[in-house]
């Protein structure tokens, strides 16, 4: 018994060993050395600081809009272009939930502020998901396979829950103002962080951590990768994969609903357009990613963040296609992105 256990142990460190062999370490360098090479043409350190930290932050907030559509699409194959639609959805029904929790958003005590923003995080998700699962249903479903319909439908579906949007909410403008004790920064020498900066940061690196043990670790995630591998093979052992889909589906809007709250607090103001405004921003991220890869998206929002602050100090007019060109530098090294999905 003790052998068989041993022997046991010792495959599974070598298939350990193996993997972490295999494992593809260069993307990984690309954001410190992105943050690096730029030192020199900043000068202080002290505000290359804050300009890194603010471009984590941003990089944070772009993988959480990210991420549910980098889901979609790696998973189940779906160019969901009305994505926007959750990400604007969600941003609003926090404007409702934090207007309506005051006392607890103007309070100084973070904690406090913690307990109001959490409601409307969850709040939002849940709204987000569930008109996701009506969108899945009415939308997407019929064209699935069909990339260029899925395209115009699901953009032509983003126009509609805007106008519904603005029926609720109207078509102005409204704040979304940090609350209170999230407002304001930390100084780390001559270095300012934003509180809520740091916020977006634990939150994003929740959501990765969440995402890769659910995907790697989990029954749930074992069958929806094989699922996307073959489908057949696993809905002949008697697993529905339409419905783990659809709950891919659902967790995505949701998502998106959570990265419409975080931006919403980021800009601290809310549009019906926004989540339109941030879905070239999202499909950048998703390309430098791989086309469906968590690890790659999460890298790519974090390039992207970093090179708007870093461009958007150094050279302002550049700023406005740096990343265009981040991109076109990526695929040139990489056509399929830094960790492209096999099979894709």
């Amino acid at each position: 018994m003790s052998t068989t256990t041993t022997t046991t142990t010792a495959a599974a460190s070598a298939a350990k060993t193996s993997l972490l062999r295999d494992f593809d370490w260069k993307p990984l360098a690309l954001v410190p050395a992105l943050a690096l090479l730029v030192l020199p043409f900043i000068g202080s350190p002290s505000t290359w600081l804050t300009l890194t930290v603010a471009g984590l932050a941003m990089g944070m907030i772009i993988f959480i809009i990210a991420s549910g559509l980098t889901l979609v699409f790696g998973l189940m194959d779906v160019l969901n272009f009305g994505h926007g639609v959750f990400i604007a959805l969600g941003a609003f029904v926090a404007t409702s939930v934090l207007g309506a929790m005051g006392d607890w958003t103007g309070s100084d005590q973070l904690w406090r502020n913690l307990v109001a923003v959490l409601p409307a995080m969850l709040v939002a998700m849940a709204v987000a998901g569930a008109v996701g699962l009506a969108f899945e249903r009415f939308i997407v479903r019929p064209v699935y396979g069909q990339h260029l319909k899925q395209i115009l439908i699901t953009m032509g579906g983003m126009i509609i829950g805007e106008e519904l949007i603005k029926v609720i909410w109207g078509p102005q403008q409204i704040p979304l103002p940090l609350p209170q004790g999230m407002r304001g920064s930390l100084l780390i020498g001559d270095a300012a962080i934003e509180k809520y900066r740091l916020v977006a940061v634990a939150v994003g690196l929740l959501v990765f951590a969440v995402l890769a043990w659910t995907l790697s670790r989990t029954k749930v995630g074992l069958l929806i990768r094989a699922g996307v591998q073959d489908r057949e093979m696993v809905e002949s052992l008697g697993y529905r994969i339409r419905r783990l889909f659809i709950g891919v589906f659902v967790v995505g809007s949701a998502l998106a609903g959570l990265g419409g709250v975080m931006w919403g607090l980021y800009q601290q103001n809310v549009v019906p357009q926004m989540g339109a405004q941030v879905n070239v921003l999202i499909f950048i991220v998703i390309i430098i990613g791989g086309l469906g890869s968590t690890g790659g998206a999460l890298i790519g929002a974090l390039l992207v963040g970093l090179m708007a602050n870093y461009t958007g100090f150094l050279v302002p007019k550049v700023a406005l296609f740096s990343n265009i060109a981040l991109m076109v530098a990526i695929l040139l090294w990489r056509p399929q992105g830094v960790y492209p999905v096999a099979n894709r």
